[in-house]
């Protein structure tokens, strides 16, 4: 019986690997990636939910919007700060202690690198704490600063620490450490910014409001913010501290030079991407050319819905954290490149769903996150969906530089995106304003997916079932086109209906293409 052109291409062969001459089944594999990128996601998204209890806090206390923005403008710094404090020593880390007999020396290593250069950075920060802060505007808060290094600091501390439970596959340990830390700094928050001023506020004669007073000044205001993150920084330090005080601290130079060849790329990878994420939102408001107030409203509007978006960011970051080692301990393993390749199609298949998801409910969510007055910027979430599963894409394919070491080609491609980000933007907003930047940053991702994907079969050739992968894409999308185009003739209720059983077509077809795959053993 001859095979079809449409059945070879859809055909499920990745669910097998050769390991010589014997076929072996990598499902049971695939189920260990999926549980802990169900926990990675689990753990992060009640930590954004715990770090989302503090927008109203701190709103309610500080009322001066400026006061606010002193805080997104330091941890903007921050966010960029933290890529350099860590330069690339958590993906360096992955790759050597899979080469590597002695997994220990490798992580030994990393961190009296990370211990010397957190301590350096950390030292120049504060020794220079105040020019510092007055070329940024707070001459007169330069502990801001030396706060902010000290955060840092801390952070880089327990990079390798959380990167090593991610490589020994302890999901569990890893997100709780992670809810422990945005606890304490919620609970912090609320101690410093609510509990003691109230105390304070209603019992100022008492004999220990004026001991408290010594130490706690009210006027220190937003400073308080940044000495909360300062504390959950160190507890979570603390959780480390048996294993780190067992550590032997030997450094393996020749190792370290290895290391650091391989990290220091990755660095420009972290800041090029950083500007990727970031740099539409922070070029909206100069580029627009209309009066700064109606430019702001345009922002707020842009903003608002970019974080309706954030389940599929949810989906990305998680799926990362359990990947990237997960791909690091496969490498060694025949087979490596077919699970890469299947790997791929789960990834497209599930974020497939979540766009669809988001997009066909998506008055339902801005109803439940945002004001009526943003529901003008809802036609951007679903070029922004898109846009993320793309990068998820495209994490799934920088295997090819991580493994084979060129990661000086990976900095090339992260280059090459945060510059086609600013070119464009630069154009594109003046004209199109904040629809333009979203199909910025949609173009941004889905050329780095291509460039990435034919830099990688050249080094790393993985045989990715693209017309799996594009059949996938195309599939959701079409499906969400259906649905607006049917969508004006529909009461609310039909329109509901008609796409519960749209998002039932789309799982029943991406079952049917990968039923064996979903086979329970031999």
């Amino acid at each position: 019986m001859q095979t079809t052109a449409w059945e070879t291409l859809f055909q499920a062969q990745p669910f097998f690997y050769l390991r010589g001459e014997k076929q072996v089944r990598v499902q049971p594999v695939f189920r260990r990636l999926a549980g802990q990128t169900a926990i990675y996601g689990l753990g992060t998204i009640v930590s954004r939910f715990l770090n989302y209890l503090l927008l109203p806090i701190h709103t309610a206390v500080f009322r001066d919007p400026k006061d606010y923005g002193i805080i997104t403008e330091f941890y903007a710094y921050a966010a960029f700060f933290n890529i350099i404090f860590v330069y690339g020593l958590e993906t360096a880390y992955f790759r050597f202690a899979t080469l590597e007999k002695d997994r220990m020396r490798v992580f030994s290593t990393g961190m009296v690198s990370l211990l010397f250069s957190s301590l350096l950075f950390s030292g120049l920060l504060i020794v220079f704490s105040g020019p510092l802060a007055a070329a940024i505007g707070y001459a007169d808060q330069q502990d801001y600063v030396v706060w902010f290094a000290l955060i840092l600091g801390l952070d880089a501390l327990v990079a390798l620490p959380f990167a090593r439970l991610r490589l020994q596959e302890q999901a569990l340990r890893f997100a709780g450490y992670r809810l422990i830390n945005v606890s304490v700094n919620v609970a912090m928050n609320v101690l410093l910014l609510l509990v003691i001023p109230h105390g304070l506020q209603q019992h100022a004669d008492h004999s220990f409001s004026k001991w408290l007073l010594r130490w706690y000044n009210p006027d220190l205001g937003v400073g308080y913010v940044f000495i909360a993150n300062l504390v959950a920084s160190a507890v979570t330090l603390l959780l480390f501290w048996q294993p780190l005080t067992q550590l032997s601290w030997q450094m393996d130079w020749r190792l370290w030079r290895h290391m650091i060849n391989y990290s220091l790329p990755l660095v420009l990878v972290g800041l090029a991407g950083m500007v990727d994420e970031m740099l539409s939102r922070a070029m909206l408001k100069y580029r627009l050319q209309m009066p700064t107030e109606e430019a702001l409203h345009h922002l707020g509007v842009f903003g608002a819905n970019y974080k309706l978006a954030v389940l599929m960011t949810l989906f990305v970051q998680a799926f990362r954290m359990a990947a990237e080692p997960f791909f690091f301990n496969e490498s060694q393993k025949q087979g490596a490149p077919h699970v890469y390749a299947t790997t791929m199609n789960y990834f497209v298949a599930a974020a497939g769903g979540l766009f669809l998801i988001v997009a066909l409910y998506l008055d339902l969510f801005q109803r439940l996150f945002i004001t009526p007055a943003y529901y003008e910027g809802g036609r951007v979430v679903p070029i922004l969906l898109l846009a993320q599963l793309f990068l998820g894409m495209y994490y799934n394919l920088t295997v090819w530089y991580k493994l084979t070491g060129h990661t000086h080609l990976g900095a090339l491609v992260a280059s090459y995106g945060a510059v086609f980000t600013f070119v464009l933007n630069w154009l594109v907003i003046p004209v199109y304003g904040y629809v333009g930047a979203s199909w910025v940053t949609f173009f941004c991702y889905l050329t780095m997916v291509v460039i990435s994907y034919a830099l990688g079969q050249r080094y790393y050739p993985v045989p990715y079932q693209v017309g799996r992968v594009l059949l996938y894409l195309v599939l959701a999308v079409g499906l969400y086109a259906i649905a607006q185009g049917l969508r004006s003739f529909l009461e609310p209720s039909y329109y509901y209906l008609l796409a519960a059983f749209l998002l039932a077509v789309y799982g029943g077809v991406i079952v049917w293409i990968e039923k064996r795959t979903f086979r329970r053993g031999p």
